[in-house]
């Protein structure tokens, strides 16, 4: 990963052979983005150019103060790097978005960041702003590209009648609503940590528990028990996760927590690292009067993450074959 702050390095150094860039947040990666990426991807390809990537780091609407839901992220940068490799990025650019960036007019950020870093070809979304107050828009960068680098603007991404984004994908999760998030993404929606200790309840009822202690503040779906993958050292075992409070036992009310059932293991994960893929909801969390009668929906909850994983696979092997 290439990691620059503004300005960049004046040498030149970065972008010898000259690059096609792909320019923006893409907090998600998802359909509408992934468009703008495989343009650049394939304009490289056409001409020559190094495949590139500039995403800003930390979210330009944490650092300018516009909404709280902006201090959560989809995709933390270190997800974002492995979804553009998979892409086909050859080259990532990450910029230090402070208030300082913030203030640069879009003419400096042409002729101070894009310029240096020999760019080619840029690729923008329709929707795309820079510059102090976003004063620059995606014909702003055409105009000003000149004869230094062509533009492509690349138009929103439409599914169900509505424009694919990364708000769309949070509102989504914010209803529980998985199987959309997962269609916007082209990609289950996935968070990771590590599996960290709990208060070991579950394994008294018969349904022992993984506990997720995230490792980035990523946008948390709607509480309720979900169908999921759970992935533990490369290998991905079918699971039922309760995302929620645990109100059987949690009468004052705690912080959320995430915790799966996997299926088909038994043995030890406190310390390793788990990524958990959300398939579809389930229900919503509840109180039951007793421990049985919890025990008893797990069961059936259990039952039912089953039948979605194997209906999941037995469409993805269809799929496959058509």
């Amino acid at each position: 990963m290439i990691s620059i702050q503004y300005p960049p390095p004046p040498d030149g150094s970065l972008s010898e052979a000259g690059i096609s860039l792909a320019i923006g947040h893409f907090d998600g990666v998802h359909k509408g983005h992934r468009n703008v990426i495989l343009r650049a991807v394939e304009a490289a390809k056409e001409k020559g150019l190094a495949a590139s990537v500039m995403t800003f780091h930390p979210h330009p609407k944490e650092v300018l103060g516009r909404g709280e839901r902006y201090f959560t992220c989809l995709t933390p940068l270190e997800l974002k790097r492995e979804q553009f490799a998979a892409l086909g990025v050859e080259r990532l650019y990450v910029m230090k978005f402070d208030l300082t960036f913030a203030a640069v007019t879009p003419e400096a950020f042409v002729r101070e960041v894009l310029v240096p870093l020999n760019v080619k070809h840029a690729v923008v979304g329709f929707d795309f702003r820079f510059g102090t107050r976003g004063a620059g828009t995606a014909e702003e960068l055409r105009r000003l590209g000149g004869d230094r680098f062509d533009t492509d603007i690349m138009e929103a991404l439409r599914l169900h009648g509505r424009k694919v984004s990364s708000t769309r994908v949070r509102d989504a999760l914010a209803e529980g609503d998985a199987r959309l998030a997962a269609e916007l993404l082209g990609r289950p929606y996935e968070v990771r940590g590590t599996v960290v200790h709990g208060d070991k309840r579950g394994r008294t009822i018969g349904f022992p528990t993984a506990n997720l202690g995230m490792t980035d503040p990523y946008v948390t779906p709607r509480l309720g028990v979900y169908a999921v993958t759970v992935e533990i050292e490369g290998t991905a075992y079918p699971a039922v996760l309760n995302n929620g409070m645990k109100p059987t036992f949690n009468k004052d009310g705690f912080q959320p927590v995430m915790e799966a059932h996997l299926l088909d293991f038994n043995g030890d994960l406190y310390g390793k690292k788990m990524a958990i893929r959300f398939h579809e909801f389930i229900r919503p969390e509840q109180r039951f009067a007793s421990v049985d009668e919890l025990a008893a929906q797990i069961a059936a909850d259990a039952a039912a993450a089953r039948d979605i994983m194997a209906r999941d696979a037995a469409g993805a092997a269809d799929a496959r074959i058509r």
